[in-house]
């Protein structure tokens, strides 16, 4: 008998149990972001209602301050007081334009643009140096420049004057500026060491092999890089020339160098010894909105030159 013969059995091919039911209709679950979709919408809107909630209650005394401005002497003066100005007035800014307030804010921003460049300036000098430049007790001289900080200011006030006294810079705006600006650089020389600290040394390497010098890498290469820390470091200097107010009363005893805090200061007293509060929110109102102006038009830098150097790597 040939194998021909032979009558093999027929293989049967069994289908999985799972293929016999990959025809039936199976339900469609549900996506998860449209399940998780009625949850974060609840946390944006509250997210959104508490921080509405909270600049409410940060801008409500700026504009009570601002409407109060607005008030006559009389209304000041009466009992039970107005929350809002029944009639608006501007006498109070009359009176700080008749007192020469114009001429106070102009010194005031003389002093503090001088010590944004000045200030500004030297902190990126010497915070490329600190973070770029290997030298003998650079370690030691950080923590030095540091270390002013912890001065007290009244401590200094008699060799202060003492130094501006003998370069005859008592009662002019560059003593000032040069006061303001010791002031400024240690927070200033931190941030910009920080800031250039973060940037990757391949970059700066590159520039070089390519012919750049030092200051060409540090004008048009690493400077923009580090325009957050530059912004963080301006907005330090003008809010704190801008609003200085015991070195300006100290430093300058003629009046037509006086500053716009110490100016607001002579001011605030009316008549009879009584406190002016029509003249003094006016004067708060005009110190501010220089002060505000600024920060709204570099806020979006401030916050990346503070976290700068943060994270490493």
């Amino acid at each position: 008998m040939t194998t021909t013969d032979l009558e093999l059995p027929s293989r049967t091919t069994r289908r999985p149990a799972s293929d016999a039911s990959d025809n039936t209709p199976r339900p469609e679950m549900p996506s998860a972001p449209s399940a998780r979709r009625p949850r974060s919408f609840w946390s944006s809107a509250t997210f959104y209602i508490v921080s509405s909630i909270v600049g409410l209650l940060f801008v409500a005394p700026l504009g009570w301050l601002f409407l109060s401005s607005f008030k006559t002497s009389a209304e000041f003066a009466q009992v039970p007081p107005t929350y809002l100005p029944r009639v608006f007035s501007i006498e109070n800014y009359r009176a700080l334009a008749d007192a020469g307030m114009w001429q106070y804010a102009a010194n005031s921003a003389m002093a503090a643009v001088g010590t944004v460049l000045l200030g500004t300036g030297l902190s990126v000098l010497a915070g490329y140096g600190f973070a770029r430049f290997r030298f003998r007790g650079a370690g030691v001289l950080f923590i030095v420049l540091l270390s002013t900080l912890m001065i007290p200011f009244q401590s200094i006030i008699p060799a202060l004057y003492a130094i501006l006294n003998s370069v005859h810079l008592t009662n002019s705006i560059l003593g000032l500026i040069l006061v303001y600006t010791s002031f400024v650089l240690p927070f200033g020389v931190f941030t910009m060491r920080a800031s250039f600290q973060a940037i990757p040394g391949g970059i700066e390497e590159a520039a070089i092999m390519d012919g750049a010098s030092t200051w060409t890498t540090l004008t048009r290469v690493m400077g923009p890089m580090v325009v957050p820390g530059i912004a963080t470091v301006a907005i330090y200097a003008f809010f704190n020339a801008w609003n200085e107010f015991l070195a300006a009363l100290i430093f300058t005893t003629k009046q037509d160098a006086f500053t716009l805090p110490v100016a607001l200061a002579n001011l605030q007293s009316g008549a009879f010894g009584t406190l002016n509060w029509g003249v003094l929110e006016a004067g708060a109102i005009v110190s501010a909105l220089p002060c505000i102006v600024v920060f709204l038009l570099l806020q979006r830098y401030y916050v990346a030159g503070l976290t700068a150097g943060a994270v490493k790597g």
